[in-house]
């Protein structure tokens, strides 16, 4: 097992990555429009490379949990886009702070 660790890093080195394994972790939180995954204590393993660092995680112990989706409807939205004169993401940020309360929302864009 040795041997094939040594291969390991000489073929990362020839990739020009540089592996260092990161230490401490608490959690590790991965969300998706609909639920979000915890990886406990998890082993992280950062690779840099020139343009990018690619992340290695090894979790024994995970969780998931749905995530609350505020909805809006398309008018809520277009509306408190119009009232505050904000973009999209501002006016859903807005609605999702308020509770989608529509009112507030414009009135926290626009104080």
């Amino acid at each position: 097992m040795m041997r094939g660790n040594r291969d390991m890093r000489r073929m990362l080195d020839k990739m020009g990555l540089n592996m260092q394994e990161m230490t401490n972790i608490e959690e590790v939180v991965i969300r998706t429009d609909s639920k979000e995954i915890f990886l406990i204590k998890p082993q992280v393993i950062e690779m840099k490379g020139k343009e990018s660092t690619i992340f290695q995680i090894i979790a024994g112990d995970i969780e998931e949990k749905e995530r609350e989706v505020p909805t809006f409807s398309e008018e809520d939205i277009i509306l408190v886009m119009q009232q505050a004169s904000s973009s999209r993401e501002k006016a859903i940020l807005a609605l999702t702070d308020t509770k989608g309360d529509i009112a507030q929302a414009i009135l926290n864009l626009t104080t």
